[in-house]
């Protein structure tokens, strides 16, 4: 997840930290509104999320 958080951040210019933490709190919200994106994050990890 940190290198999609890493390339949505890239091209921003915050003029301080709280402004920066505005912008990633911003992005991460996006982020759990695609459901696809998420689920590929976990993928990638190779856990089983089903019940044995």
């Amino acid at each position: 997840m940190w290198p999609a958080l890493k390339r949505a951040l890239a091209d921003l210019a915050p003029r301080d930290i709280d402004e920066l933490a505005a912008m990633v709190a911003t992005t991460l919200k996006r982020m759990r509104y695609r459901p696809g994106l998420l689920d590929g994050f976990i993928a990638q990890t190779g856990f089983i999320l089903e019940p044995p």
